[in-house]
């Protein structure tokens, strides 16, 4: 059914009415209430109103620790550091978003599927160096920890599974999101699954949680580009 102009801005345009920090404009765009920093991935911003200037995040920002393991990470870690005032949109090629508002917790995120985090937050990235050969641009998840929000992205609506002392939880790598800060996945090699995941690379990795916990899976399998130096 037909709409008129007048219909379509009333039922899509922004709510100015609501004014928290991170806040859902829809399920697919991040809407920031800017008074300060923020940081988020490259690329990310897609309007902005008010007096916000943005930045790459420099090679030295945040130490030599992380600017080696950014070299090895790829072009995937990029963050944008956005400051000011004002409104500011965010979204990742129309993916899911989630907040979660951090009280004292720990959170690892896939590096592709981070979107913005407060500046509160303190970060790092972790490599899964046993990835490198399977998934080049998937290698990488940052840690986060302390106050404050955070809002990741998904292929559709994220499954959350509770990880139980005793019981192992094997998932996809290309489809797992995040988990929380207390876990750390090992890998298994399943060479007997290659010729149902067809993978390519002629062996199935799989993610194993154990412990208490939960990991986050989305339906649907990233697919990561291999990222090369010139």
């Amino acid at each position: 059914m037909a709409k008129t102009l007048q219909d379509f801005i009333q039922q899509t345009q922004q709510d100015d009415t609501k004014n928290d920090f991170f806040q859902l404009e829809t399920e697919r765009v991040l809407e920031v209430n800017l008074d300060g920093e923020v940081w988020s991935k490259m690329g990310a911003m897609i309007s902005y109103t008010g007096g916000i200037r943005f930045e790459r995040e420099r090679v030295l920002e945040h130490g030599l620790g992380k600017m080696f393991k950014k070299a090895f990470t790829g072009e995937g870690t990029s963050l944008m550091k956005a400051t000011g005032n004002g409104r500011l949109y965010l979204a990742d090629q129309g993916k899911k978003i989630t907040i979660f508002d951090l009280q004292n917790d720990k959170l690892c995120v896939n590096g592709n599927d981070l979107l913005a985090f407060e500046s509160s937050i303190d970060w790092d990235i972790k490599l899964m160096r046993k990835m490198a050969g399977i998934m080049s641009g998937g290698l990488f998840n940052v840690a986060l920890s302390g106050y404050g929000k955070v809002a990741i992205t998904t292929h559709f609506e994220p499954l959350t599974l509770v990880v139980k002392p005793g019981e192992t939880i094997y998932t996809d790598p290309h489809a797992t999101v995040a988990w929380s800060g207390n876990l750390t996945p090992e890998f298994k090699t399943d060479v007997s699954f290659r010729t149902l995941i067809g993978r390519g690379s002629g062996e199935s990795i799989q993610m194993a949680f154990s412990g208490e916990g939960f990991v986050i899976v989305q339906p649907f399998e990233e697919v990561y580009h291999a990222h090369t130096e010139g």
